[in-house]
């Protein structure tokens, strides 16, 4: 019999994406610290950094059979097995276009196994990322658990312009993604099938109407965002009037920080790589770099740190370490991952570097999972390179300056911290937080060249040449690090973990004596009765 301090059990559902688990991981571990069972669902890549938190990990693998069973998992579920299946595996079809078609199908196959592990645990709460997990979402409402967002974007004004932005780097528009939600025939009946059965009150154009709305964040008590709130980008008067006519809350909880605990890192899809274990470094290396830290900031050295993140450095094909920009007319152009990262990195060796390893400033270096991830650029003798560092740990032992990609969960920790930032944005949020460091005053920005792939080589070098340029200079003008102290001052005020932890309690005292409203058997079937042959039906049509 479970005591009081144990009667709680949380579900966290993630996708295999650091910059979305990451925030996610500190309070797993103020749940479990506190006695209560903390359960994820997750891919194995990111099982050692969830099982340091003392939550407990499952398999998505394993719990979606109707999804996986017959095929291939990727990153974003199954997508390349279903677009084959449905008749989009020409290489015509761009992945902003198999994504948009085959997403309500996924859902609606991901559903059945996510609502019988939640009624299998008898879970009290779920945290999910209503970015890439809308199974989550949805499953908890059918079931009458109450559920919290965990927006790891700067809050919900960010997603119009994040989306705009996503949907140019494929080569479309606004318009051409609203006719494929609305033109997709598989598309409309997956979704008409989920309302009949769940009763979601799905719509066919889910983030139009207006453009930018995260629908399913109405089905979730409370939306937590990992900035603070005088930090979040504005909405747009139509979304903010769409979010206060549905009485969705969000809640403004700053960086979810975890001093001295692991991270998920890295983003390689193959769980064999001896690189693509998903999680940051041995502990003993991360001691010994945090200590080197500290050793240099008490004799008045300078620190400078370089990551890159976790999404361009890994294997995605579309955003990743091969992958050039999507342009107009579906034409790739732009530097590769690969050749964005090495001038960034060789940038911060020609600012920084020194012969003598103790001599300059000291460089701590992330290179991500690839192997042979320099390739011909050296490092000077003051840096140190690691596939992946314990950044929250060596920002909070103090950093002079950042050199980063951007992301939102680096950009909030710089900010957290009081580090002035050189932003070197890849894809997403992150050309949108390299503005607001520059509006912020607390760094400068150098956006992505975009180039015809016949004058890669020649932009890469010139790329190389004004990342180094910026570095030196935020590094010379004292009114970046002061603008940097201050928002650390109004981002520490915003209660951080402990204030994330509170609301799940909360919420999950009054869950904890509920028994589930309805038998989750009813989701033991979700596809017609024909099954695969009707996809095959689609696939042929």
């Amino acid at each position: 019999m479970k005591t009081a301090q144990q009667q709680h059990v949380f579900a966290f559902i993630f996708p295999m994406a650091s910059g979305h688990i990451n925030p996610s991981l500190p309070v797993a571990r103020a749940l479990a610290s506190l006695g209560h069972e903390v359960h994820y669902l997750c891919r194995e890549q990111m099982r050692q950094a969830i099982e340091d938190t003392g939550a407990i990990f499952h398999s998505d693998i394993d719990v979606e059979t109707e999804l996986y069973d017959g095929r291939s998992p990727d990153l974003f579920g199954a997508l390349e097995s279903l677009r084959h299946e449905f008749g989009l595996g020409d290489e015509s079809v761009n992945f902003l276009e198999f994504m948009t078609k085959l997403k309500n199908i996924q859902l609606e196959l991901m559903l059945p196994g996510v609502i019988r592990w939640l009624g299998d645990l008898q879970a009290t709460a779920v945290m999910y990322c209503p970015l890439m997990n809308p199974e989550a979402s949805y499953a908890s409402k059918f079931l009458g658990i109450p559920s919290v967002a965990l927006l790891t974007i700067a809050g919900p004004g960010s997603c119009p312009r994040t989306f705009d932005e996503f949907i140019s780097m494929c080569g479309g528009s606004r318009e051409e993604v609203l006719e494929m939600c609305l033109s997709f025939q598989p598309k409309l009946e997956a979704t008409r099938r989920m309302n009949d059965r769940y009763g979601l009150g799905l719509s066919d154009a889910e983030m139009f109407q207006p453009f930018g709305k995260l629908e399913l964040l109405a089905k979730s008590a409370v939306t937590l965002v990992t900035t603070c709130e005088d930090l979040q980008d504005p909405m747009p008067a139509e979304l903010a009037a769409y979010y206060a006519g549905m009485a969705i809350k969000f809640e403004s909880v700053g960086p979810l920080l975890d001093e001295g605990a692991r991270r998920a890192a890295g983003h390689k899809f193959d769980a064999n790589s001896a690189d693509g274990t998903g999680v940051d470094a041995h502990p003993s290396n991360e001691s010994d770099i945090v200590a080197r830290v500290r050793a240099a900031r008490a004799v008045g050295r300078k620190v400078v740190a370089v990551s890159m993140g976790t999404v361009i450095t890994g294997d995605s094909p579309e955003v990743g370490w091969d992958a050039r920009p999507m342009g107009p007319g579906g034409v790739r152009r732009g530097l590769t991952g690969r050749e964005l990262c090495r001038a960034a990195w060789a940038a911060a060796f020609d600012a920084f570097g020194a012969e003598d390893a103790e001599a300059g400033p000291l460089l701590i270096v992330a290179l991500g999972p690839q192997p042979d991830a320099l390739g011909e650029v050296r490092p000077p003798a003051n840096a140190i390179c690691r596939p992946s560092i314990p950044q929250v740990d060596v920002l909070k032992a103090g950093v002079d300056l950042f050199l980063t990609h951007g992301g939102q969960n680096s950009f909030t920790e710089s900010l957290a911290s009081g580090a002035p930032v050189v932003v070197c944005p890849g894809f997403g949020d992150q050309p949108v937080n390299a503005r607001k460091a520059e509006a912020l005053g607390v760094g400068l920005q150098v956006p992505r060249p975009e180039p015809d792939e016949e004058q890669a080589a020649e932009a890469a070098a010139r790329y190389r040449a004004d990342v180094a340029e910026a570095l030196r200079r935020v590094v010379a003008e004292p009114a970046f690090a002061e603008a940097s102290q201050a928002c650390a001052t109004r981002v520490a005020s915003c209660g951080g973990v402990p204030r994330a932890v509170r609301v799940m309690l909360e919420l999950s005292a009054g869950a904890a004596e509920r028994p589930l409203p309805r038998e989750i058997e009813k989701a033991a079937v979700m596809v017609p009765a024909e099954g695969k042959a009707a996809n095959a039906r689609h696939a042929g049509a």
